[in-house]
């Protein structure tokens, strides 16, 4: 069985986690706002509970995998936000959609059965097919 990720909400999610220097990370506001940008770019708008309740979870999954840490004092930090670690700024690269070709990387971490396993991701993000975030 495979997992399959809302990977515009986890991409969301990580760019808020750069900004996220000074002020608390809050996922419940942010899938929100992914749901008023998805319904201004005329497309379906799922439950809006079930997409915080998601947003919470991946919080929590970007978390314990490591694609995210609390923010440092020095860094902004409050004890509410985090950075993006290295997998976490491989992965925004990788998903990122102001990015050309950024749909070939998401199919291909759809095909696995669980693309934010460590190890999957760190196997899947070498491979020279989505290196860069393009088909070679």
């Amino acid at each position: 069985m495979s997992s399959t990720y809302d990977w515009d909400l986890i991409e969301r999610l990580l760019h808020e986690v750069q900004n996220s220097a000074g002020h608390s990370f809050t996922p419940r506001p942010y899938a929100e706002q992914h749901a008023a940008a998805q319904a201004a770019d005329g497309q379906p708008v799922p439950d809006l509970d079930h997409l915080k309740a998601r947003a919470c979870d991946y919080e929590k999954l970007l978390l314990e995998r490591g694609y995210i840490k609390s923010r440092s004092e020095e860094e902004g930090g409050n004890g509410e936000n985090f950075v993006l670690t290295e997998h976490g700024s491989r992965l925004l690269s990788l998903i990122d959609s102001s990015i050309p070709g950024f749909e070939h990387p998401r199919q291909v971490l759809d095909e696995q059965a669980d693309a934010l396993d460590p190890d999957t991701f760190d196997e899947v993000a070498s491979t020279t097919q989505i290196a860069g975030g393009a088909v070679q």
